[in-house]
């Protein structure tokens, strides 16, 4: 899956992550990150550890030992570890969260009681992540809620212990995505500015830790559209050294609830299968890795 690491010398190599998001929702989900792993160019996962799929998930990580896998860190629009006796300013009684993201976010900064639960609930999915045995890759989160700066507060608080080296912040040009796709551009041109500020204030604060992330993470402005000729617009214009590109890849399942829009699943799986893709990566000199296995790009925009 490597592309060849002598093309390049060591000063102008150049590395891409290419992430699978979700990982654990259901069987769809797990069966179309293992497909874009096995023959795609699909390199690293984000593992939700209350997903209905999570058991399958850990077997099939521990059956991929090239495959980087991370914690999706639910915080809405998903269950909690935890039961809602212990969480009960985070979850319904079914221990589900909001899926008002938005409005979760402004109610965990300003509810001290929601405040002290989520760093309970954020550290008993960290310990369910630890007792799979897998390495934890990095971080990053469902719906970007581990952006809000009360959850990357804790993040931080809790590196030390369970190694945290890597937490995605999102980061790509808004005229770079809209000059391939122009379709929803308000919303576009809103989200990047929502997450220029709070990618601003992640970086201090990773900063302060010594945790990483890459020049470069693409995937937000796009998400549930990261098609084949997404991807072949995208990837000649990148300038960036050290780069994570991530996804949604599913096979739909009857019955099974959907991770995004109708066909979303299957297009960006498509797109992570497609031989011009992977050409494309090896062309402009992109290795592909994932983040255990990063060693080689110390100082490559890390």
């Amino acid at each position: 899956m490597d592309a060849d690491k002598s093309v390049l010398p060591q000063s102008r190599r150049r590395f891409v992550i290419i992430n699978g998001d979700d990982f654990g929702f259901s069987c769809g989900v797990n069966r179309g990150i293992i497909e874009a792993h096995e023959e795609g160019v699909l390199t690293s996962t984000s593992l939700m550890v209350t997903g209905q799929a999570f058991d399958e998930a850990v077997s099939l990580a521990h059956g991929h030992p090239k495959l980087g896998v991370g914690l999706h860190l639910v915080l809405a629009s998903g269950k909690a570890v935890l039961p809602p006796s212990l969480i009960p300013h985070l979850v319904d009684s079914n221990g589900n969260f909001s899926d008002k993201d938005n409005q979760a976010g402004v109610y965990y900064h300003l509810s001290r009681d929601a405040r002290r639960e989520l760093r309970v609930e954020i550290r008993a999915q960290l310990e369910k992540f630890r007792s799979t045995g897998l390495q934890l890759s990095h971080v990053d989160g469902h719906r970007h809620m581990h952006l809000n700066p009360v959850v990357m507060h804790t993040l931080v608080d809790l590196a030390d212990e369970f190694n945290i080296k890597v937490i995605r912040l999102p980061y790509e040009e808004l005229r770079m995505t809209l000059a391939i796709d122009s379709s929803d551009r308000r919303n576009k041109m809103i989200w990047y500015t929502v997450m220029s500020g709070l990618r601003w204030y992640g970086e201090r604060l990773l900063k302060s830790k010594g945790i990483i992330s890459p020049e470069r993470v693409y995937g937000w402005l796009q998400s549930g559209r990261m098609s084949e000729a997404y991807l072949l617009g995208l990837i000649p214009q990148i300038q960036a050294n050290m780069v994570e590109i991530y996804a949604h890849p599913a096979i739909a399942i009857a019955k099974e609830a959907r991770n995004g829009p109708q066909g979303a699943g299957q297009l960006e799986l498509d797109a992570l299968l497609s031989p011009r893709v992977r050409e494309m990566l090896v062309s402009h000199a992109f290795e592909l890795i994932n983040y255990n296995n990063r060693e080689g790009c110390r100082g490559v925009g890390v």
